[in-house]
């Protein structure tokens, strides 16, 4: 289900609850998207994103940490409820965690695994929306063109900082201080 068909009522977070299990569900502007678990590629790059950034930045292990990066957090942006692959918060904007299961603050970064199923939707409605937000920065990470387009956001528009691939070294605006190898992400 992609789009809200006309005189249909808007998506509810009970239609999210009610989305079969083996389904992610989202409602973006209005409309229930349900998309299939992510597939080995897409979880492989991923998890391995998250060790890479969840050590020196979550954890402060060989890195500065003041960061929180969670896997799959449930945003809850206005009416809008999105799955990003990754989100990460700002130890100094959310000290704690909410007592809910899920997050009303937007995260400082927002990672999506792009996949043919989602990436129409990660590419256009979602980032919209996390701009809007004031998400501050946007990975897009490619698993099958082996690419990560690192955005940040300059008043209400997106800036492209950062177009690596295969192999390139990744240190980009907000995380800099430690850098890791691209193909890392990439399963053989």
């Amino acid at each position: 289900m992609n789009a809200p068909m006309k005189g249909r009522r808007p998506a509810t977070y009970q239609d999210v609850l009610d989305a079969p299990p083996n389904m992610v569900a989202e409602i973006v502007r209005g409309a229930l998207h349900l998309q299939p678990r992510p597939a080995p590629r897409h979880v492989h790059a991923h998890s391995i994103l998250q060790v890479e950034l969840g050590g020196p930045f979550s954890r402060g292990r060989g890195g500065p940490g003041g960061w929180r990066i969670l896997i799959e957090p449930e945003l809850h942006l206005g009416a809008d409820v999105l799955v990003p692959d990754l989100g990460g918060w700002r130890l100094e904007r959310m000290p704690t965690l909410p007592d809910t299961a899920w997050f009303e603050l937007a995260p400082d970064l927002v990672c999506e695994v792009l996949s043919p199923g989602a990436r129409q939707i990660d590419l256009t409605d979602k980032r919209a929306i996390y701009g809007e937000r004031g998400v501050g920065y946007l990975w897009l990470v490619d698993p099958l063109a082996r690419t990560l387009e690192a955005f940040a956001l300059a008043g209400s528009r997106w800036v492209l900082v950062a177009s690596l691939k295969d192999d390139d070294e990744v240190r980009v605006p907000a995380f800099e201080a430690v850098a890791f190898p691209l193909d890392a992400l990439w399963a053989d």
